[in-house]
Formats: structure tokens, sequence, C-alpha cells
């Protein structure tokens, strides 16, 4: 699926969710989906700066060039958002991850009804998955050049 299929069932599926700790319950439940992340990786580095919460991202490379993320956090409703956006943007190329446009957080109300620190460690996590494309992108560049 693209980027922008999933950010349309995300919508769908948050549609049929007419009240918001319906939304919280759902949201949290996706975390609750997230894979097992290696406690060996839970480091500084893969730390998120900018977020309330604790959350580690990491990326690496599948063998045809998209990225697989990975990521954990110790707040249920973090672990929830963090696993949306992986929901969108896991296993696609670094194009693909820098050129999405995220309008599902918008539409599915979550820019509205998070709190502002809650706001800002969700920039930081899409800035940070952006940044790892970029680093995936320039290092195909390079190989290129």
């Amino acid at each position: 699926m693209t980027v922008n299929q999933t950010q349309d069932e995300i919508i769908e599926e948050f549609s049929e969710l007419s009240d918001w700790m319906d939304r919280y319950a759902y949201i949290i439940d996706l975390g609750n989906t997230l894979p097992e992340f290696p406690e060996k990786e839970k480091t500084p580095q893969n730390l998120i700066e900018g977020c309330q919460s604790r959350v580690w991202i990491t990326a690496s490379r599948n063998d045809d060039k998209t990225i697989h993320f990975q990521a954990d956090s110790d707040a249920l409703i973090v672990k929830g958002i963090v696993s949306l956006l992986l929901k969108v943007l896991n296993d696609h190329t670094p194009t693909e991850i820098l050129d999405a446009d995220l309008y599902f957080i918008d539409k599915i109300g979550l820019s509205t009804h998070l709190s502002p620190t809650r706001s800002n460690g969700l920039v930081a996590m899409v800035k940070q998955i952006k940044n790892y494309a970029l680093a995936f992108k320039t290092l195909d560049e390079a190989a290129h050049a």
C-alpha cells in the first residue's frame, strides 16, 4: 500500500470511533501491537529528543532498499502514536518517506487532542523518522556518485 492509502485507511478506522475516549483506547491498543523492541536498542542515540515520555526509534534497510523502523515508548498513548507513524511510513523508500504529507494526523483530530508536550513529541518523532530517511537517501546518492 502507498503512504496515502494507509493514511486513508487510518482515517476510515478513526471515523468509526465517535468519541475521544474510544479513540484513545484504540491508539493504546495499536501501541500494544508493536513488535518487541530490543532492550539493547534503548540507548541514548535512539532516544527521541523533545518528547516528554521516552521514545526510541531505530531504522534499518530492507533488501529492497526500503526502510524498516522499530520503536517503543514508556507511555501507552505515545506508543500508540508512534505505531500509527510506523504503520504509515514503515517499509517505504527514503523518497516516499521524505515526500509524505502526513495529513492523517489532522484528519483524525490527533493534533487538536494532544497536549502541547505530546504534540511536540509527535513532531520530534516525525522529524527523526524523516532524518533517518534523509540519511539513507544521502548514502544511496553517494554510492551512485
